[in-house]
């Protein structure tokens, strides 16, 4: 699949603990769908996740129980996060932890998460081997892109789609052009695929 005709949905999950397999719940997610760069569709928002959050947790993201005490739950917006998500490649940054919470609350819902195709961005910047720090904001920082709000669901999310634009473009000058490609940069060390990927693509 071209690159190219990609919809690429980056998004990023607030959480009440730290593992959807001990109970923890989503309470803020986003999403920002785009394609070559170019932003189709934005969605945030708090989620009531019915449960307490945990000191340590609120520390991390500062989002109170009193602040989502009147937002929806996810159930409420399920239908729209399927609606975004349809046809598109999801992007994440340390993607299991949020896909983990993802799924958890579609088995909630009665609904079994779809077989999306996933890239993180964690896992190429530890492949590229370029960045001192691979935690969120020290690579923003380092690309020298605002990490402004780290810690809540949109900010992480516009990080992750700008720091997936920059391994796109970089990768791009070495004739990465496919998504089986781009899989392959974050599986393997890129110094290790380099040799003649240009080639392949031509």
């Amino acid at each position: 699949m071209e690159l190219s005709s990609i919809k690429f949905a980056c998004l990023d999950t607030e959480t009440t603990g730290l593992y959807a397999t001990q109970g923890g719940k989503i309470c803020e997610l986003a999403v920002s769908v785009s394609q070559n760069g170019k932003v189709i569709e934005e969605f945030s928002t708090l989620l009531n996740p019915q449960m307490p959050m945990l000191p340590e947790v609120i520390a991390i993201h500062g989002i109170t129980n009193e602040m989502v005490k009147n937002a929806p739950t996810f159930a409420d917006i399920l239908p729209r996060v399927v609606s975004l998500l349809d046809g598109c490649v999801l992007v994440a940054h340390n993607a299991d932890f949020d896909l983990s919470f993802l799924k958890a609350e579609f088995e909630n819902c009665g609904l079994r998460f779809p077989d999306y195709p996933v890239i993180d961005t964690l896992k190429l910047a530890r492949k590229s081997g370029r960045f001192e720090s691979n935690r969120l904001g020290n690579i923003a920082t380092t690309l020298g892109i605002s990490c402004e709000g780290w810690h809540r669901a949109m900010a992480d999310t516009k990080m992750a789609e700008q720091i997936l634009y920059y391994f796109l473009n970089t990768l791009k000058e070495h004739g990465v052009c496919t998504l089986e490609q781009l899989n392959e940069f974050q599986c393997k060390r890129w110094k290790d695929l380099l040799v003649n990927t240009k080639e392949k693509c031509l």
